[in-house]
């Protein structure tokens, strides 16, 4: 039987009609428009492509906020000057710098530049430092639409053997902290595996849940998959003819998985959902920690 399909574009349809509603409720509410900016530095082919889905995305959902296109000659300095002036914007509730940054940027010390407050998209060392303790702020888009996915569908974490493919500090590490919370989508037994992993395909077929995060396409095969496995795919890469394809080669593991999310349609909706969810508690937080006005002390 070919495993069911964990409809991420679905879910992320019902996140954003959410987020439209609370952006329209905190607008009545106290007057606050909530606020986001992507800084694209470059012209990245796949990178302009993200930026306009995430441009569309907070329109629909009332969110307002602008691209801040840069030249790809753009110095650290003139970057690092622009994100210090988003800081200071009280109409700017969310700083998202698009990755990959042109060769000879700083990426660590551009995105360590960007207020914890405004840093949607949880790159920031200390919203990095509050998930590990356990008190999350804002956490990582793409892991965190995974544990949202899982818990809408019902998937369950809490003692189960997950594994996760890939290490990086955008997908794989975020992912494996979300896993071992406390909770719902949470309470796993982790492991991660990367390139210096020996035998990672004996380690994933052990896997009640594979997370699979390796940036290699179509990698992980049938063989790679325990019998009833929860499957999700994170990775998104153009194949053959033009052809969207995952990390996983998804004909095969269908055979063998419970459940898989495809590509497209799997993660990358969620994503672009928790990024604009995100925004919005960036948002009343950053109200609720403004000092009243002298006109309300009156």
């Amino acid at each position: 039987m070919a495993a069911a399909i964990l409809d991420g574009r679905a879910l992320a349809r019902q996140i954003r009609a959410r987020v439209a509603a609370d952006a329209a409720a905190l607008k009545a509410e106290t007057g606050l428009e909530a606020g986001l900016v992507v800084v694209l530095v470059g012209e990245d082919p796949a990178s302009q492509v993200y930026v306009r889905n995430k441009e569309s995305a907070a329109r629909e959902a009332g969110i307002g906020g602008r691209v801040e296109r840069l030249p790809a000659a753009t110095t650290q300095a003139e970057l690092l000057d622009w994100i210090d002036r988003l800081n200071a914007d009280p109409a700017v509730h969310g700083i998202l710098v698009q990755l990959p940054l042109p060769a000879g940027l700083d990426e660590r010390a551009v995105i360590e530049r960007i207020s914890p407050l405004k840093d949607v998209d949880g790159f920031h060392p200390q919203n990095f430092g509050l998930l590990a303790q356990g008190a999350p702020r804002f956490v990582p888009c793409t892991p965190l639409g995974v544990r949202e996915l899982l818990i809408a569908s019902g998937v369950e974490t809490r003692g189960k053997r997950a594994v996760v493919l890939g290490r990086s500090r955008i997908v794989g590490l975020p992912m494996a902290l979300l896993l071992m919370q406390k909770g719902p989508g949470g309470d796993a037994t982790v492991t991660v595996c990367h390139t210096a992993t020996p035998d990672p395909q004996a380690i994933a077929r052990e896997a009640d849940l594979l997370i699979v995060a390796m940036g290699r396409p179509e990698a992980v095969t049938a063989e790679w998959v325990k019998p009833g496995a929860v499957v999700v795919d994170v990775g998104i890469h153009r194949g053959a003819g033009g052809k969207l394809v995952g990390d996983v080669h998804h004909a095969s593991v269908a055979e063998v998985a419970s459940r898989l999310t495809p590509v497209p349609g799997g993660v990358g909706p969620m994503t672009i959902a928790m990024l604009l969810s995100n925004t919005i508690q960036a948002a009343r937080m950053i109200f609720q920690a403004q000092p009243p006005s002298s006109e309300s002390q009156a």
